[in-house]
This record gives structure tokens, C-alpha cells and sequence, in this order.
């Protein structure tokens, strides 16, 4: 009896699931992001003066330089990966038209180091390259499809937006509670969002939720307590 592709519902058998996985560990990541950078600053500068107007411009220009940043890091960097992609492409296009026996071969030699016999493998590559060769050789060379092109748009949108949604919470706790309270509230708040992030980040990657959310707060922790310190040292001297 033929078993259909779908025989185990539970299982992601959609070719773009890891991808959107990485889609959204890289959110999580760019809120943590947003998260830590911006508390510590504000954090940093509350150590040095109690006035709401330094703090609140020092982080609104955390956010905006941090959103930035990141939309550019983002932007160059799926920018090389899919002209790095584009030009494997191109490379194995032009290998196909001057020697397509050889590239035959190649194929059938990948199928056969993966277990199969001589025979199933000079089938299955010869079957292969009949419905689409350049197709099955992106595939079994270089694990990539030519069709799945990632937008470096989309990448530098998607990661200063995550960044800003991680910086609100920051920028509301150190604005909105009274001066005697708005430090501890920061602090608090923003290590209980690292840690809730830090366990989301483990469930998605199928890692231990415990360790990652412990490592994200003890960081989180280290961070806002080093610009704190570094902020009162500076305001207690006359420096600022």
C-alpha cells in the first residue's frame, strides 16, 4: 500500500518551514535585541540624573540608531547570501550547457554516496535531470532552490521592526512609573521579558527552555547593572 507525503499530518513537511523558523527565531533575537541595548541606556543615563527629558531623548535615539542598524546589518547581509545564491546558480546553469554527460554523472555519483546502488542512482539522476536539471542539481550539490530567493527588503523591514517592539517595553517602564521606582521597574520588567523571550527562542529552536532563559537574564541583568554603575560613577564625579 502506497503511503501518501501527508501520512503523518504532525510532521512540517512544507519545504518553507525552516525558513519561516529562522524568520521568526531572528525576530525573537532582534527583540532581544531591542530589549537589552535600549534598557541599558536609559538605565545608563537615569544613573547619571533623575530628569525625564535626557532620559527619554537618549532613548529614543537608542531605538532609532539600534532600528537602523539593524535594518542595515540585515540588508547587507541577505544581500551577499543571495547574490552568493545567484551566482552558484549561474555557475551551474553554464556547467549544465558545456558538459551535460559530465554533470549526469555528478549527479548520479552524489545518490550513490548517499547509499544507493550504481544502478538507482544513474536512474534517479537520469530521471531527475529529464524533469528539471538544474533544478536537481541546486538541490543535491548545494541544498538550495533557485526559486527560494530571500528578499533583502523584507529581512531589513522585519528586523528594525522587531527591534522596536522590544525597545517599547524598556521605554515605558523607565517613563510611565515615578522617579523613586522607574530604575527597579526597568529592571524587572525587562528581565522578565528576556526571560519569556529566552524561553520562546528555546521552544522554537527545540533547545532547553530553562538555560536559555536563564542565560538571556543573568546577560540582561550583567548589562543593565555595568551601564547603571558606569552612569552613577560618572554623575557621582562631576563629570557630566
Amino acid at each position: 500500500m502506497s503511503q501518501s507525503a501527508n501520512a503523518h499530518p504532525g510532521e512540517p513537511h512544507d519545504l518553507n518551514f525552516a525558513e519561516r523558523l529562522n524568520w521568526l527565531r531572528a525576530g525573537v533575537l532582534g527583540a532581544n535585541d531591542g530589549i537589552v541595548s535600549v534598557a541599558a541606556t536609559v538605565v545608563g543615563v537615569a544613573g547619571v540624573t533623575n530628569q525625564s527629558a535626557p532620559i527619554f531623548i537618549a532613548g529614543m535615539a537608542a531605538v532609532i540608531g539600534g532600528a537602523i542598524s539593524m535594518a542595515l546589518g540585515e540588508y547587507v547581509s541577505v544581500s551577499s547570501q543571495r547574490d552568493s545564491q545567484r551566482a552558484l546558480v549561474e555557475k551551474e546553469r553554464q556547467e549544465l550547457a558545456e558538459d551535460p554527460e559530465a554533470e549526469l554523472a555528478e549527479l548520479a555519483g552524489i545518490y550513490q554516496a548517499k547509499g544507493l546502488s550504481r544502478q538507482t542512482a544513474m536512474q534517479v539522476a537520469t530521471e531527475l535531470t529529464a524533469h528539471d536539471p538544474l533544478a536537481a542539481h541546486l538541490s543535491a550539490e548545494l541544498n538550495i532552490d533557485e526559486e527560494e530567493e530571500a528578499n533583502p527588503w523584507h529581512a531589513a523591514y522585519a528586523s528594525a521592526a522587531a527591534f522596536v517592539v522590544g525597545a517599547i517595553l524598556p521605554m515605558l517602564a523607565i517613563m510611565l512609573p515615578p522617579e523613586q521606582i522607574r530604575i527597579p521597574v526597568t529592571f524587572a520588567a525587562v528581565l522578565v521579558a528576556l526571560a519569556l523571550t529566552g524561553t520562546l527562542g528555546a521552544y522554537i529552536g527545540g533547545s532547553s527552555k530553562r538555560v536559555s532563559a536563564l542565560r538571556l537574564v543573568i546577560g540582561g541583568a550583567l548589562a543593565l547593572a555595568a551601564t547603571f554603575f558606569v552612569g552613577s560613577l560618572l554623575g557621582s564625579s562631576g563629570m557630566i
